[in-house]
């Protein structure tokens, strides 16, 4: 079959793989209907390897180095494997992507995206830019008779968006800033309304995204190259500062912003995936008793947004700005992501 394979930093190949095995006791093999491009897929594309091991072999899966990329995605189970209860051929289904031990200390907990042996599909295990993949029954989400096709290939981000949202705590009522209106920045946007925040002010300077940030329900779009987003910000919350701020970009400096757009006791959660290391001084955390978060991927959140697209609480078709074949996803997907990233916010991907 074909399929899309990382070798290394801006080398992202099409080329023939082997069918994938017969799924392991435990594991179901999908036919992939979409599957959708990430920013953690761009991140290995334009700085990798961020996620995938190539030093050493991955100690669950084995990998390294080259991997079939993709994530986010859905489609039809088409080989289940001995042990597999709940899920039979011919079922629609999406899959969380966090392959988890649900042994070790974080996964008896229900942190299981913390697992001291996490192997995310498409970065440590091979993923679903192709026509099949297999995963664990464990991380599968059967989709609901005339559930959207294409919005299956959205459930991912969202859940992202909605595990940020959910490490803040409660929303209703309170007002929110989000940093950066790419995917995960317009998901938590998304998210955030859903949980009934009374005031959402989006940070961005694409005029494509500030319009799409609007679409999706922000209340207010503030551009740092054409104010100070920071008095901005108080002016528009009593002077204090937003109650809780989400920083969705994964850059040294846009992370200070997001802590310095909250109030005194406010509540900032880091979502982005963050390249390079910063010097912060965090006595501005200890001056003003601010809670810093971390938010990784999602635990349990997708049943969550399948309830809330649905039931037509959340409508993904804004998010996406293309539909693709899977030969033509570097130059149509990932060059598109990188070079037009002001035109484009989610590029879905067809593998067969």
């Amino acid at each position: 079959m074909r399929a899309a394979v990382w070798h290394g930093r801006h080398d992202i190949r099409v080329q023939d793989v082997p069918l994938p095995a017969d799924p392991a006791p435990g594991w179901v093999q999908v036919r992939v209907s979409w599957c959708g491009i990430c920013g953690s897929d761009l991140h290995e594309y334009v700085a990798g390897p961020v996620f995938i091991p190539v030093d050493a072999p991955h100690p669950v899966t084995g990998l390294s180095g080259k991997c079939i990329l993709g994530h986010e995605f859905s489609g039809e189970i088409v080989k289940v494997g001995v042990g597999v209860d709940g899920y039979s051929i011919g079922d629609v289904v999406t899959a969380d992507a966090c392959q988890h031990c649900g042994e070790c200390f974080y996964c008896l907990q229900g942190q299981y995206n913390l697992c001291d042996s996490i192997a995310f599909t498409g970065l440590m295990n091979d993923g679903a830019f192709a026509p099949l993949v297999n995963v664990p029954a464990n991380v599968l989400y059967r989709l609901p008779a005339g559930f959207p096709e294409e919005a299956g290939a959205l459930i991912e981000p969202l859940s992202v968006g909605m595990h940020a949202v959910k490490q803040a705590g409660d929303l209703a009522g309170l007002s929110v800033v989000v940093v950066g209106a790419g995917t995960i920045g317009l998901c938590t946007i998304m998210c955030a309304k859903a949980a009934g925040a009374s005031q959402i002010i989006a940070l961005e300077m694409s005029s494509a995204r500030k319009e799409k940030a609007l679409e999706v329900g922000a209340t207010r779009v503030l551009d740092p190259k054409e104010c100070d987003v920071l008095t901005e910000v108080r002016a528009l919350t009593s002077g204090r500062g937003a109650d809780v701020s989400f920083e969705c970009v994964g850059n040294k400096n846009t992370a200070k912003l997001a802590i310095d757009t909250v109030r005194k006791a406010g509540t900032c959660v880091l979502v982005g995936v963050f390249e390079e290391a910063s010097q912060f001084n965090f006595f501005e955390v200890v001056a003003t008793e601010k809670k810093l978060v971390g938010a990784l991927a999602y635990r349990g959140e997708f049943a969550d947004v399948i309830d809330l697209i649905s039931s037509g609480h959340i409508d993904v078709s804004p998010l996406i700005t293309g539909r693709i074949g899977l030969e033509d996803i570097v130059s149509l997907g990932f060059d598109q992501l990188v070079n037009n990233k002001d035109q484009n916010v989610k590029i879905i991907v067809q593998p067969a």
